[in-house]
């Protein structure tokens, strides 16, 4: 159909077609089509092994990704094979009397399904008739036999869950099959079931027309499928087989198979058909079944030029695969028209068909590629979006220049005017609202709204530009291009908002953040951080006071869990641009969720940014001080680290515990063990006393003490529920014992790995690795591990734990006696303990050699060195006696 406004927008003789694009009652299209194919298969002219009919047994359902389409197959399948799983809205269907069988196949990657497990499924669900198919039968038998040779049809069918979906009737009926056959051939019982034997004897009846064989031979083409080669070429053909025996069903047997193709788009892409043509011929060869395919994009079938790609195709072939109007449902027609029907916005590949086809000029696409490409990223998908892109493109062209791809950068008044026109002004308003958010329910909309029900956003939800995704914390959330339009493109619209109207929704919605935040009975911190996320991008957007932010902020920090905070910014501004105390939250935050990613150098400078901005009140700029001492302390600048957090501890703020475990932990790392001991006993829960004990502990060779001290961290951590604790203090507790006993080190592996999963604790998942390669000290591929994980280290920027490494690459060394390798992991340490802080691992480094110091020692051990000499010398002995009982 022309579409035309383009045709009359244009001196040019520019060809132009029309889209149609809304969404249809699928349900009715089913029913339609599934009646139209059974009246064709019941008039008496139809052939089951006409092989040059046009096809019109397939009906497509097309979409992006999550607007449905799986959902929508599963509940046809429910639908099909029970009238109980029917919505009552959907209406009974007209076919009373014939009887359906549903068969859903989900070609997803991530189901595995090849090709020939799709055959194996259609065969398996028809097992359900209760009789052998003969024909496919003895064909799939010789096949499998062919290419599993050993391996029994029944075990596969129950490892792939076949068994256990469709029941265990298949291999008895195909035993069953073989043996009647075998039977009509009068072979002996012996040979009855050798496959060949049959097949052979078969094929050699069939071509010289025994009576015997005489309910086979109705099937024309059945010896030169017995006669080709058993491989995944000739089982494609086999569907002919299933199709023909389906024809010779009694009446009170016929069944119409109703195979429903889900994920087609996993079957390859438009240059890789190969999974394709397979199908294709599935859907040809079985023209008495029908199939309901669902995909991110339309068949392209009855595309002429793909001859050669697929065995049949042209429109010829698929009449109603070849309509490129593309047809939202209401239009389409039955007949065979209309069957490919888009529940949902354009996949990439069908918004650059579209604009291809919609202007052409002397047969060729009027807009070019590269336009293309641009129109199709700003438009979501949305078919609106590619028609005003469209008269966009027209109205360039004729002032006289060629249209650029920045004259698309470029939002469309019109598609909120389009948008709003069928809308109430109470909806308008709940629609404008919500444009605020990325996501919503009911409650948060009408709360954004400020309306007093509500019906409005009731009403709201139910147009198409809403999405839902009934997994989200909020379920809805509008399509992107229109809530981007809304946000900003000019309004010309009458009931357009002024500033001031967008800053008092901004203020209502973060107001309904905050309420639902502080009210959810919701478990974890789900609905914390999806609360922060878009508290966060209303506060920076609007210049909004913080308020229930710096609560929020708070209670983010205290599970050390990280997940990613980035808010989504309507106006970016530059980072080194931080004008309120909003953009400095957000910027804290940020960093502190990124550090997990960053070289901690990036995080120190953009924490340090933040404190010197001043923007933050006091106990949220007390939060970037601790947090930016802490990642001077990781880069090893001990000064600037015990500054900043002597200040938190003399603030007596809520980090002020913490504070003091930062002032134990530098004690620590300049040696001073005593120190940071008296400190640990005085610090309690929240200054994490017994980590502080244990980290104390292991230096001195202590490992069992080490190791209960770690135990009893995590115990506490546990009691309080705080997650990021529980996995470090177990980290911490699986590197000790992984000193003295490696085969106890395996089960406190495994469970702090379990502890840290969904976590994202970059600096304690290293531990876990180092305290993997102490496991296996003494053993080979040590170095190489160690060489891949010095580099992830130096990466992250944590100088202490790349001399834990260290460390832990000497004990490897000193085991096995390699002396210049031991040698070379001093000269390392010496380096990387230059500043003075973690001085005493070269002292211990040396106590696991029995190596004299090469000088006086700065390190003040809890009991005094010889002691902590002797144990680290008796770890090395006793892993070297392990080693040796092992061999």
């Amino acid at each position: 159909m022309a579409d035309l406004r383009a045709l009359f927008s244009s001196n040019d003789p520019v060809g132009t077609s029309e889209a149609f694009t809304n969404r249809q009652n699928q349900w009715n299209l089913v029913a339609t089509a599934l009646e139209e194919h059974l009246r064709h298969t019941a008039d008496p002219a139809f052939d089951v092994e006409d092989l040059e009919a046009p096809r019109n047994n397939v009906l497509v359902f097309h979409g992006v990704g999550g607007v449905g389409k799986t959902t929508l197959s599963r509940k046809l399948e429910a639908a099909l094979a029970d009238a109980g799983d029917r919505p009552a809205q959907w209406g009974a269907p007209t076919w009373s009397g014939e009887r359906i069988l549903p068969i859903r196949i989900d070609l997803a990657r991530s189901a595995g399904t090849d090709f020939e497990q799709i055959v194996l499924v259609i065969r398996a669900a028809l097992s359900e008739l209760g009789q052998p198919l003969p024909a496919f039968d003895v064909a799939l038998r010789r096949y499998w036999e062919h290419q599993h040779p050993g391996e029994p049809l029944e075990e596969h069918l129950r490892r792939g869950g076949l068994a256990s979906r469709f029941g265990k009737a298949l291999p008895q009926q195909m035993q069953s099959a073989l043996g009647d056959v075998a039977q009509a051939l009068l072979l002996p019982g012996t040979v009855g079931t050798a496959v060949g034997q049959v097949t052979g004897t078969l094929v050699r009846a069939l071509r010289e027309r025994r009576q015997s064989v005489r309910a086979l031979a109705g099937c024309a083409r059945l010896a030169d499928l017995l006669e080709a080669e058993p491989d995944l070429d000739a089982l494609s053909f086999y569907p002919h087989l299933l199709a023909w025996e389906l024809a010779q069903l009694p009446a009170d047997k016929a069944v119409t198979p109703v195979i429903l193709l889900d994920a087609f788009e996993e079957t390859g892409d438009r240059t890789h058909r190969d999974l394709e043509r397979l199908l294709q011929r599935v859907v040809w060869l079985m023209p008495n079944a029908f199939f309901v395919v669902t995909g991110r994009s339309r068949l392209q079938w009855a595309d002429q030029a793909l001859q050669g790609q697929l065995d049949w195709t042209g429109p010829t072939a698929w009449p109603g695969l070849a309509d490129h109007d593309i047809p939202h449902a209401r239009t389409a027609a039955a007949g065979g028209r209309g069957r490919q029907i888009l529940i949902g916005d354009f996949s990439p590949e069908d918004c650059d068909d579209y604009l291809a086809r919609r202007l052409s000029s002397a047969g060729q696409p009027l807009i070019g590629e590269e336009l293309r490409e641009v129109i199709t990223a700003r438009s979501h998908g949305l078919p609106l979006y590619l028609d005003l892109a469209v008269m966009r493109f027209l109205e360039i062209r004729r002032t006289g220049r060629n249209p650029q791809p920045a004259d698309f950068d470029h939002d469309f008044p019109a598609l909120i005017a389009r948008t709003l026109s069928d809308l109430t002004p109470d909806e308008r308003h709940a629609l404008r609202s919500v444009s605020l958010l990325d996501a919503f329910d009911l409650a948060l909309a009408t709360q954004a709204a400020g309306a007093t029900h509500d019906a409005p956003v009731l009403r709201l939800l139910e147009r198409p530009f809403v999405r839902e995704n009934p997994y989200g914390l909020w379920p809805f959330y509008l399509h992107a291009l229109i809530r981007s339009t809304i946000r900003t493109a000019d309004d010309q619209t009458d009931d357009r908002w002024s500033p001031r109207d967008w800053q008092q929704a901004a203020e209502r919605a973060f107001a309904a953040l905050g309420e639902q935040w502080t009210t959810s009975t919701a478990p974890g911190r789900m609905v914390l951080i999806g609360c922060l996320r878009q508290g966060l991008t209303l506060a920076r957007d609007f210049r909004l006071d913080l308020g229930w932010l710096t609560q929020a902020a708070w209670t983010y920090v205290s599970d050390s869990v990280w997940e990613p905070l980035t808010a989504a910014a309507h106006n970016e501004r530059p980072e080194n641009h931080l004008e309120t105390a909003a953009d400095a939250l957000v910027e804290m935050l940020s960093a502190l969720a990124r550090r997990q990613h960053e070289h901690r150098e990036r995080t120190a400078d953009r924490l340090t940014a933040v404190v010197d901005t001043g923007r933050l009140p006091d106990e949220l700029h007390e939060m970037a001080v601790y947090y930016l001492a802490k990642a001077q302390c990781d880069l090893g600048r001990s000064a600037a680290s015990q500054h900043g957090m002597q200040l938190v501890a003399d603030g007596g703020g809520r980090l002020a515990p913490a504070a003091r475990r930062g002032l134990a932990h530098l004690a620590r790392f300049a040696g001073d063990f005593p120190t940071a001991l008296a400190a640990a006993r005085t610090l309690g829960w929240v200054g994490r006393h017994h980590r502080i004990e244990g980290d104390v502990w292991w230096p001195q060779g202590d490992m069992d003490r080490a190791a209960a001290a770690y135990e009893a961290a995590r115990t506490e951590a546990e009691e309080h529920g705080v997650a990021g604790e529980r996995a470090t203090s177990q980290a911490q507790r699986a590197f000790a014992i992984a000193f003295t006993d490696p085969a106890r080190a395996d089960d406190e592996l495994d469970l702090a790995e379990r502890l840290l999963s969904g976590l994202d604790l970059r600096a304690t998942t290293l531990t876990t690795q180092i305290a993997a390669l102490a496991r296996d000290a003494g053993t080979a591929e040590v170095e190489d591990r160690a060489h891949a994980l010095r580099t992830e280290i130096s990466v992250a920027g944590l100088a202490s734990v790349e001399a834990t490494l260290e460390l832990a690459l000497a004990f490897h060394h000193a085991v096995r006696g390699e002396d210049q390798d031991l040698a070379a992991s001093i000269s390392r340490l010496r380096t990387l303990t230059a500043s003075g802080d973690f001085a005493y691992f070269t002292d211990i480094a040396h106590f696991m050699a029995s190596l004299p110091l090469p000088g006086p020692s700065l390190t003040t051990w809890v009991d005094g060195p010889d002691p902590v000499r002797a144990r680290w010398r008796q770890l090395v002995q006793g892993r070297r006696s392990l080693l040796g009982a092992a061999e």
